[in-house]
């Protein structure tokens, strides 16, 4: 939703899907940044270039509404809108800044795309603007309340049953003080998935920039391809470990019902895309993803053999600084682990002192390798692991899961692993999608 054109495709899109839908949309390409800059401005006091933020932003959305709507009317309610939301902005500006007006500045972006996508779909079809804040529900924890966005949803549905198509926002919601409040960055997939599973919909769709879930990233590999279909547990996998197509909680709400989400490319709609779904083929290797960021924190003790309770002890001194552990990889004297959040880093290292001695390497990448991985299958690690025996590995994760090989390595080292896992393990799978293109 970066540009006019843009909202004509999804427009589009929409209109071409047959039967009842809910459209989730997020904020215009480049809004949620400007939204970031100006409550980074006013938590620090620099209330006037917020304020030129608010108004560059609102001159951009004017020019897009001018451009967008025919329909003087329509034009008209645009203006309006936008008007009530721009001094909304500016109010906030002169209040004293707390996480509440973050909450609600971080808002406006969906609520402007939303409501000019409305306006638009107003000149081409009959659609209906629901307001993600009256059902959309989270507790205290900033977790989902998925039969309360279900109760809330149905009843809001069950006011317009004349219609069939409705739009409304994702990433928005409301917490349990009824404040507004958000699912994070990266929300909206999640949005969509939490609003499927409560409406039991057939089927979710995501319409991203590429066409669905590649092999490998295609940032840094050039020979990779669209996966047809993936299951459930490899799509969570891959998400989790750095697969920048799908928000890493957005299919549970859509796995927990059974419900096939369908990756699609806005700009290329009649690519088939990647389905994530349960009857998914088993097959042996499925894509890579890699993760970057990565800490990796070697605790190592020689009473560890016989020390009962010393993981336990481990694991409670991150649990106490709310940092989640990646990997974690133990022997009779050391246990290694790694996190991407290091904002408690200081704090967890000073905790652990008293444990043994602690190393810490930054600047590291996890490779995740997604695919039917069972262990009683041959020669599954060779094939990974053959052409890499020139690049130093940190760490390996494998049978936690049936669905994830992990290991560890120095991000200097991520693209050639990238590019030679591609090459090793995919000619075949390559060429069996480009028949079945």
């Amino acid at each position: 939703m970066g540009s006019v054109e843009n909202f004509r495709k999804v427009a589009n899109i929409v209109n071409e899907e047959a039967g009842p839908k809910i459209v989730v949309l997020s904020a215009m390409s480049g809004v949620t940044n400007t939204l970031v800059s100006i409550c980074e401005n006013l938590d620090l006091g620099k209330s006037e270039e917020a304020i030129l933020l608010i108004n560059a932003l609102n001159d951009k959305y004017n020019e897009v509404a001018r451009d967008l709507l025919e329909d003087n009317d329509l034009f008209y309610k645009a203006q309006v809108f936008l008007n009530k939301h721009h001094h909304q902005l500016l109010s906030l500006a002169s209040l004293k800044f707390t996480s509440l007006e973050e909450r609600i500045i971080m808002a406006e972006g969906e609520l402007v795309s939303t409501n000019l996508f409305q306006l638009y779909m107003e000149e081409r079809g009959d659609s209906e603007l629901l307001s993600a804040l009256d059902f959309m529900h989270i507790d205290k924890f900033g977790e989902p309340v998925g039969n309360v966005i279900q109760d809330r949803l149905q009843k809001v549905l069950a006011n317009h049953t004349s219609k069939k198509t409705f739009i409304t926002q994702g990433f928005i919601c409301r917490n349990e003080k009824g404040e507004i409040d958000n699912l994070k960055r990266g929300g909206s997939d999640y949005s969509a998935s939490l609003i499927g599973s409560a409406v039991d919909a057939k089927q979710i769709q995501i319409w991203t920039d590429i066409d669905g879930m590649h092999n490998n990233d295609p940032r840094y590999v050039d020979q990779t391809f669209s996966v047809k279909e993936i299951s459930f547990p490899e799509a969570a996998e891959l998400a989790y470990f750095g697969a920048k197509i799908l928000h890493p909680q957005s299919i549970i709400p859509a796995q927990e019902k059974n419900i096939p989400v369908l990756l699609k490319n806005t700009f290329k709609p009649e690519s088939k895309g990647t389905l994530i779904h349960n009857k998914a083929d088993a097959q042996r290797i499925r894509a890579i993803a890699a993760k970057d960021k990565i800490t990796a924190i070697k605790i190592k003790s020689y009473r560890m053999l016989m020390a009962y309770g010393f993981l336990k002890k481990v694991f409670e001194v991150f649990e106490e600084n709310k940092t989640s552990i990646d990997m974690i990889t133990t022997s009779e004297v050391a246990v290694s682990l790694t996190v991407d959040d290091t904002s408690k880093l200081d704090d967890i290292i000073r905790d652990l002192n008293g444990f043994g001695n602690i190393e810490v390497d930054s600047d590291l990448s996890i490779i995740c390798i997604a695919g039917d991985l069972a262990q009683n299958k041959k020669g599954i690690t060779s094939a990974i692991f053959n052409g890499l025996r020139d690049i130093p590995i940190r760490m390996i994760s494998y049978g936690g899961s049936n669905y994830n090989l992990s290991f560890l390595v120095k991000t200097t080292d991520k693209i050639a692993v990238l590019n030679i896992l591609n090459q090793e393990l995919f000619p075949a799978l390559k060429a069996e999608n480009e028949i079945l293109a």
